[in-house]
C-alpha cells in the first residue's frame, strides 16, 4: 500500500491476503502462452503471480498513478498496458481465446458483467473477485428471491461456478462487504438459441422492471393473454419464477 491511497471513486480495495492470491492463480491454471487480461491490476497482487506464469500479461487500468507504477515495474515487452475504463474497453482488439482475470471494482461490477458478456465468442474464461452479494445473483436458481435480470442474463451466456468466499480482512482497506470468487466459461455457439439476442434482452429487462408484480402486469403491451396459453406459461407467476429457457421461449414466439 505504500505510496498509494486507495481511491474511492474507483472502487479501490487491494488484495493483500497471500493464501487467497494464491488459491485464486491456481484455479485460474495459466499456461506460459495464455492471452490473459486483468482488469484492474491495482497494486500488483494478482499480477506478479501471473507474470510468473505467463510470457505476456494486459491490464486494463484506469487509475493514472497506477498506471505510472506499472510502467516503472514492468518492461512492454512483458505487460501491455491498456489505460482507460474497464467499461467501455473494446476487448475484442486485444485478441481471441482471451482469459479475463480481475479483483472487479464492486461500484460497477454489474454494469461491467453485462459489457464484458457481449465478448463471449472472444474468451475462452473469466475469473473474477466481486461482491458476495453479486456472486449470490449471478447464480441464483429460478425461485430464489436473488434470482433476476443479472442471473438470467449472464446463465444464458455462461456457465458459471462459485469458487471461494473472501473476507473483508484479505483486503487494504477492508470493504464493508463480503467477497466472493467465479468462474465464468462462455456457452458454445450452439446453445445461444435466441433468434433475436436485442428481444430476449428487452423482455427479460422488462420482465423483472417490476420483480414483484405478476407476469400479466410486468409483460404487459409485450405477451398478451395468447401468447401464454400458447407457451404454457401462467400469466399469474412472477418474473423470478421462470427458467433462462422460459425467457428464450418468450422471446422467441415474440419474433415469430
Amino acid at each position: 500500500m505504500k505510496g498509494h491511497v486507495a481511491r474511492k471513486r474507483f472502487g479501490q480495495n487491494f488484495l493483500v491476503d497471500g493464501g487467497i492470491i494464491g488459491a485464486i492463480v491456481g484455479a485460474i491454471n495459466p499456461q506460459r502462452g495464455d492471452a490473459v487480461v486483468e482488469i484492474g491490476p491495482g497494486l500488483g497482487a494478482l499480477t506478479e503471480p501471473l507474470l510468473a506464469r505467463l510470457d505476456h500479461l494486459h491490464v486494463v487500468e484506469i487509475d493514472r498513478d497506477l498506471i505510472a507504477r506499472l510502467k516503472k515495474q514492468y518492461p512492454p515487452g512483458r505487460l501491455s498496458i491498456h489505460e482507460g475504463d474497464a467499461l467501455v474497453c473494446d476487448f475484442a482488439a486485444i485478441g481471441r481465446d482471451l482469459r479475463l482475470v480481475g479483483n472487479l471494482p464492486y461500484n460497477i461490477s454489474t454494469p461491467l458483467l453485462f459489457h464484458l458478456a457481449d465478448y463471449g465468442d472472444k474468451v475462452r474464461d473469466m475469473h473474477f473477485m466481486l461482491q458476495k452479494e453479486v456472486v449470490e445473483r449471478m447464480v441464483a436458481a429460478p425461485g430464489d428471491g436473488d434470482f433476476g435480470r443479472l442471473s438470467v442474463m449472464l446463465q444464458y451466456r455462461f456457465h458459471l461456478e462459485w469458487l471461494l468466499d473472501v473476507p473483508p480482512e484479505s483486503f487494504d482497506p477492508p470493504p464493508k462487504v463480503q467477497s466472493a470468487v467465479v468462474r465464468l466459461i462462455p456457452r458454445a455457439a450452439a446453445e445461444l438459441t435466441a433468434k433475436n439476442p436485442e428481444r430476449f434482452a428487452r423482455v427479460v429487462q422488462t420482465a423483472f422492471t417490476q420483480r414483484r408484480k405478476m407476469l400479466r402486469n410486468t409483460l404487459k403491451g409485450v405477451l398478451d393473454e395468447a401468447g401464454f396459453n400458447a407457451l404454457g406459461i401462467s400469466p399469474t407467476l412472477r418474473p423470478e419464477d421462470l427458467a433462462v429457457e422460459d425467457y428464450l421461449r418468450i422471446a422467441n414466439y415474440l419474433e415469430d
